[in-house]
């Protein structure tokens, strides 16, 4: 089976063929036809960024099968909105939040057109063209951008940049509305 296990801090997020270790926060994806799996440098930077930031109201823009929802939901972020404008992803991630026993709202939505709601927290696991244009279009006091190389930077207007991480020649980005 190509779908491994990772460990990302406290998080384990692994298929369901697959046992968690006791001590951690698990997170079992079933990618379906969906992208994700949690294995990907770039979902592994953003959730190990996640696992770092106040919890609150989350926004997970381009979920794929869910595995930033979810984890997001595991770490006590509440309420977690996950979109994705593929009819695909909206299921995966429904079967899969339902499969780890978290609630998540789950919308089809095209992020580029679509009223995006508020939240304290947005991530976008995304190409790096994409991440710009939703860094400005975000109502989220904190944005977890990733999906390109660690020789891209994003540009988003606004924003402060407080960190950067790299993994295997890719990067995510916390950035912070400033006050």
């Amino acid at each position: 089976m190509f779908h491994r296990p990772v460990r990302v801090g406290p998080l384990w997020v692994g298929p369901p063929w697959e046992a968690p270790p006791a001590d951690a926060v698990a997170v079992t994806i079933d990618p379906g036809r969906a992208f994700g799996t949690g294995a990907h440098p770039t979902t592994r930077l953003c959730l190990s960024l996640l696992a770092e930031l106040p919890r609150g109201a989350l926004l997970d823009v381009g979920c794929g099968s869910g595995v930033l929802a979810i984890a997001a939901a595991r770490l006590g972020f509440a309420p977690v909105v996950a979109a994705d404008v593929a009819d695909a992803a909206v299921a995966a991630t429904g079967e899969n939040a339902a499969a780890n026993g978290v609630a998540l709202d789950v919308r089809l939505l095209d992020a580029a057109a679509g009223e995006l709601p508020p939240a304290e927290t947005a991530v976008a696991n995304v190409d790096l063209a994409t991440a710009e244009r939703l860094a400005a279009r975000l109502d989220a006091h904190r944005l977890v951008l990733s999906g390109y190389l660690a020789s891209d930077a994003p540009s988003a207007d606004g924003l402060r940049h407080v960190e950067r991480r790299e993994l295997d020649g890719w990067a995510a980005d916390l950035f912070e509305r400033q006050s």
